[in-house]
């Protein structure tokens, strides 16, 4: 303990960022686990199904079915998940019936992958499943080819494989349809704040590695946005098809809208890690005032989450966080802005900006729209000619 204890305040905060890290991974892994477990146990059930209760042989392409329709079914329409399903079990019948007339072999296979491919292009099918519908065509003609049977069991497998994603896909969700939301929101803006603390530590340091390890961090944010906007069309989705909790739908609409807003956030906090870099990297005494704006602006950015999310539970006032997003932001814009009256350097200058500016999405975010433009402004300083 005492060893701990005599660090230098560099590891310290080396090991504070270390642990967030490994927090947040755990926080994913924990999360992942459930996604897994109904993936697996909906592929074992197609392959059961198929190789057992029906007798088809070598039933490979029921679990694989099931498989690539439960990684694209999140967050698309019932109807797109049905056209994904007869799209995989379209392209295996095409795929099939071509190894059964043209044999295998390296023509058999460009016909068979153009065959697969190009309709599923045209259809605008995404890249992810255009690759499993490829691979699976593949295996038609290199590994699986038909023996013979008159009887197209692997479109009939590809169909059943199909069906048991959809059922599963909608049972996953059935006892708590926004719970899926609610964590990746959390986790959204829990990464965004903790991004926003590393790079206050990065900029009080005068740390260039540390800063720019932090703007590669931004770069993969909006992966967390989109996935974010995902699960807000999934528990929409699912709350359609539930007509008690269709009152909901209202506060999953409010988080799509949200998303939009957040986007710009992390573009901005992007652009401000580029600042952030830039000014390490010409070791410029750092402004006691911009980390303790940097701070205010994370805190802001954890009140707004918990807005989110409580509105969504019910389980606290998402108007206190509001609330207190509204004020931690605008305190954020009033201690940047103190730091124009000194004539900064030019990095600290377009730090101050994108300050304002992250903080201005941020509250429209939290519903904050009205006259927020005027309030930020006011905040730094700025007021309109009479």
């Amino acid at each position: 303990m005492l060893s701990i204890m005599k660090l230098p305040l560099g590891d310290h905060r080396l090991f504070a960022r270390a642990g967030r890290q490994v927090r947040s991974s755990v926080e994913r892994l924990r999360r992942a686990a459930r996604p897994a477990l109904a993936a697996a146990a909906a592929a074992t059930c197609a392959w059961i199904i198929a190789a057992d209760l029906i007798g088809h042989p070598d039933p490979v392409f029921a679990p694989t079915a099931a498989l690539i329709v439960l990684g694209e079914a999140r967050g698309r329409r019932l109807r797109q998940t049905t056209e994904t399903v007869f799209g995989v079990a379209a392209g295996v019948f095409v795929a099939e019936f071509a190894v059964r007339a043209l044999g295998t072999g390296a023509v058999s296979l460009f016909i068979v992958l153009l065959l697969t491919v190009a309709p599923m292009i045209a259809a605008g099918a995404s890249s992810t499943l255009v690759v499993q519908a490829s691979i699976s065509a593949l295996y038609l003609v290199v590994v699986a080819a038909p023996q013979g049977n008159l009887i197209p069991f692997r479109f009939a497998d590809a169909l059943l494989g199909g069906a048991v994603a959809i059922v599963a896909s909608q049972i996953m969700a059935a006892r708590k349809p926004l719970a899926p939301l609610v964590a990746q929101a959390r986790q959204t803006y829990a990464d965004l704040a903790d991004l926003l603390d590393d790079l206050r530590e990065a900029i009080g340091n005068c740390d260039e590695p540390a800063a720019g390890a932090v703007l590669d961090r931004a770069h993969r944010l909006n992966d967390c946005v989109e996935l974010l906007h995902t699960e807000a069309l999934a528990a929409g989705e699912t709350l359609r098809l539930r007509i008690r909790r269709r009152r909901r739908l209202e506060q999953v609409r409010n988080v799509e809208a949200t998303t939009h807003q957040l986007d710009h956030v992390v573009g901005n906090v992007w652009v401000l890690a580029r600042h952030a870099v830039t000014l390490t990297r010409l070791h410029t005494s750092t402004p006691p005032d911009l980390e303790r704006a940097i701070r205010a602006l994370a805190s802001a950015v954890r009140s707004a989450g918990d807005a989110l999310a409580t509105d969504l539970t019910g389980g606290d006032d998402p108007d206190r966080h509001a609330g207190q997003a509204d004020a931690d932001a605008l305190e954020a814009v009033r201690i940047a802005a103190k730091l124009l009256e000194s004539e900064p350097a030019p990095p600290v200058t377009m730090i101050v900006g994108q300050i304002r500016t992250t903080a201005v999405d941020l509250l429209r975010g939290v519903g904050q729209d009205d006259d927020v433009l005027s309030r930020v402004d006011e905040a730094i300083g700025w007021h309109p000619s009479p």
